[in-house]
């Protein structure tokens, strides 16, 4: 895991924002005032994102760390989707979890847990949305089970992720037949940053 913490043109306007967000109390507030934060931040000329999170890396979509909070304990990843890449359906291991469009477009699709037996689990859709540019959306426990997918086929899309803490492993859920899944957990690294 790199703990690299990156300097790129706002990234001071970018935490002070997201530190006045995360200091709004309870869970609903935080993630209700992060939301708009960060589709304010998307569209603000000041905030420039490091160039490396606009390369897309073979095989995996990309994750990395652009900062992690010591007074506050939140971590911001940017995620770089190539063309086509997205995740099985996971979760979030229990946290609270902001995601904004920062470019392109991105295909979210939401999980309802229906009934569980050991690791298996039985999901039904709730839904999927296109989203792009601008905007954003969060995930709050128990309600964390969902997909995201480039749908594009041509170009990357970069999204920007604020989880209450620094998100080292989640569960995946594989399908096994009937709306049934089998999890596994997976531990989430961190590529490099330039």
């Amino acid at each position: 895991m790199f703990m690299t913490q990156l300097d790129f043109p706002g990234h001071d306007i970018l935490v002070a924002r997201i530190d006045q967000a995360v200091g709004q109390g309870n869970v609903n507030a935080i993630t209700d005032a992060l939301r708009s934060t960060l589709c304010e931040l998307i569209h603000d000329d000041r905030v420039q994102l490091p160039d490396c999170v606009f390369e897309a890396v073979d095989g995996h979509y990309a994750r990395r760390e652009l900062y992690v909070s010591k007074e506050h304990g939140y971590s911001v990843i940017a995620m770089t989707w190539g063309p086509g890449q997205g995740t099985p359906i996971h979760d979030h291991s229990g946290m609270w979890c902001v995601e904004g469009v920062w470019s392109g477009e991105l295909e979210i699709c939401q999980y309802e847990l229906v009934e569980q037996e050991k690791e298996r689990f039985h999901f039904r859709s709730a839904g999927a949305m296109q989203a792009g540019t601008g905007s954003a959306g969060s995930l709050i426990p128990p309600h964390e089970y969902h997909t995201i997918r480039n749908p594009n086929q041509d170009n990357i899309a970069v999204s920007l992720h604020i989880y209450r803490g620094c998100m080292t492993c989640c569960s995946t859920f594989q399908p096994v037949g009937d709306d049934w899944y089998q999890r596994s957990s997976k531990e989430l690294g961190l590529d490099k940053v330039a």
